[in-house]
């Protein structure tokens, strides 16, 4: 007679992977069960159930998880693309030459685009090479992909071209996602002059005037005096040679650090710009 033991089946240990990421009381059931399974199931069974489960995972939530990451493919030029899916259905596309558009749904593996639409602007050989690129592996099709969100800050969305060819792309949270709420926009006037301040160390400041519009885009209000900005605008160049009037998403931080801003400032776009005269 064989001694009796008690072993877990493949597929029931891939269930229990599944409801793990579900419930995370079941954590503590998986953990509890996993010793078992090594009477009935080899180790490699067990690793293959468990990434079986997390990719399955990772696949089916893709509608959640593509919105909350900007996808950038760096391909050795100026300026690398970027890919951002948003929660409405719209797909964009910044490839360093024209911006571009289309729709996006996700199911099975697939990610499914329209039209491909954009601006048409001339730009250099290599940044209209890598448009038309962009364009060929968006345009109208279904789009096998994978994700991987192992590294949930530094997550990997593969596409492949209809080549066959496959293109990595490097996920970097938006600013909803890394400070998990909606911003304020606000609009801040810059100087082309800075001033040296002190804020936690010596450094040089920002002179901002805040500027409100209204809802048909008139100005009804802009700050009458230059105000000392200490915290940084994420994605903003100051140039000296310009006055401008950007637009800013300011989020809140949870819980800031003592020596730490409340606010985090998000450059948005430029509503204006102005040459200083005198400048070139």
């Amino acid at each position: 007679m064989y001694p009796y033991f008690f072993a877990i089946h493949p597929l029931l240990l891939f269930e229990l992977y599944i409801l793990h990421y579900k419930s995370m009381k079941l954590k503590f059931i998986v953990l509890a069960l996993l010793p078992l399974t090594f009477a009935g199931c080899q180790s490699s069974d067990i690793q293959r159930a468990g990434d079986l489960a997390v990719a399955t995972i990772q696949q089916k939530n893709a509608d959640q998880i593509l919105p909350a990451y900007y996808w950038e493919l760096n391909r050795g030029l100026e300026r690398p693309v970027v890919l951002s899916f948003n929660a409405q259905g719209r797909l964009s596309a910044v490839t360093g030459c024209n911006g571009l558009g289309t729709t996006w749904s996700v199911k099975n593996n697939i990610i499914t685009t329209s039209e491909v639409i954009g601006t048409e602007m001339a730009c250099d050989a290599a940044l209209m090479e890598q448009e038309r690129f962009v364009s060929q592996l968006l345009q109208k099709r279904d789009i096998p992909f994978t994700l991987n969100t192992t590294d949930p800050d530094k997550p990997t969305l593969t596409l492949m071209a209809a080549n066959g060819q496959t293109y990595e792309f490097i996920g970097k949270m938006t600013p909803e996602t890394k400070y998990q709420g909606q911003a304020e926009t606000i609009f801040l006037e810059i100087s082309p002059d800075t001033k040296q301040c002190t804020g936690v160390t010596q450094q040089s400041c920002l002179q901002v005037k805040e500027v409100k519009y209204d809802q048909n885009g008139l100005k009804t209000q802009v700050d009458k005096d230059w105000t000392l900005f200490y915290d940084q605008i994420e994605g903003f160049r100051h140039s000296p040679n310009e006055r401008q009037i950007i637009r800013v998403k300011r989020f809140e931080i949870k819980h800031p650090a003592a020596d730490q801003s409340k606010y985090a400032y998000i450059f948005d776009m430029a509503v204006e710009r102005e040459l200083v005269k005198g400048a070139l």
